[in-house]
């Protein structure tokens, strides 16, 4: 386990414990975040718990073009009951993400601190937010990490109404020319949605 101090670098990522676990410690400082992500590294840590930094093997990412899409999401979107904008309202998606209640989990890693964090890569260009409106109201929401490479970087996301995030996250990949999604670990949902494992190795020369 590697320990950070307030010198910007990470160990490599083939140190990573099998769970995926490469270092704790350190801060969220712009410059190591931009450095996390482009070695493919990200912040994942509970308010109870020290920073910890993460390079799993397997990773789980989607490939735009074996986006997965129900018959019944279908019909979904061409009721065109949700509309879906890009960066209109990035804070209030990254509090409401950090709001969310998750399954198995007593708190969220969403801290004000990566509110902070996240609000400053906004601000410069490389936080991204899709938003999913109903009657005026945000009822879902996504956020996450452009890379300027052709590789976005997903965080969170959470929904207030069924199927919007859905929806949204569907919306954003079918009209976006990324080559990849960085989904990060394994969930049920957006594997229905055709994502996959593929090696850390991989996945690195994709950055």
């Amino acid at each position: 386990m590697q320990y950070l101090n307030e010198d910007i670098w990470f160990p490599d990522v083939n140190k990573a414990s099998p769970e995926g676990l490469l270092a704790l410690g350190g801060d969220l400082c712009v410059e190591r975040l931009l450095l996390a992500y482009k070695t493919g590294i990200f912040p994942w840590f509970d308010t109870e718990e020290p920073l910890l930094w993460w390079s799993p093997d397997p990773r789980f990412v989607l490939f735009p073009e074996k986006l997965k899409v129900s018959k019944s999401m279908k019909q979904i979107m061409r009721n065109n009951e949700f509309i879906i904008t890009v960066n209109k309202d990035f804070e209030q998606v990254i509090n409401e993400c950090s709001k969310a209640k998750r399954n198995g989990q007593s708190g969220t890693w969403i801290t004000d601190a990566m509110v902070d964090a996240y609000i400053k890569l906004h601000q410069l260009g490389y936080a991204k937010s899709v938003e999913v409106w109903q009657d005026k109201k945000l009822v879902a929401g996504i956020y996450g990490i452009d890379l300027n490479n052709g590789v976005f970087c997903g965080e969170s996301m959470f929904t207030k109404e069924s199927n919007a995030s859905k929806v949204g996250f569907i919306s954003f990949v079918q009209n976006t020319n990324y080559k990849l999604i960085d989904c990060q670990v394994y969930t049920n949902h957006l594997e229905s949605l055709g994502a996959e494992e593929i090696s850390r190795e991989a996945f690195l020369k994709y950055l």
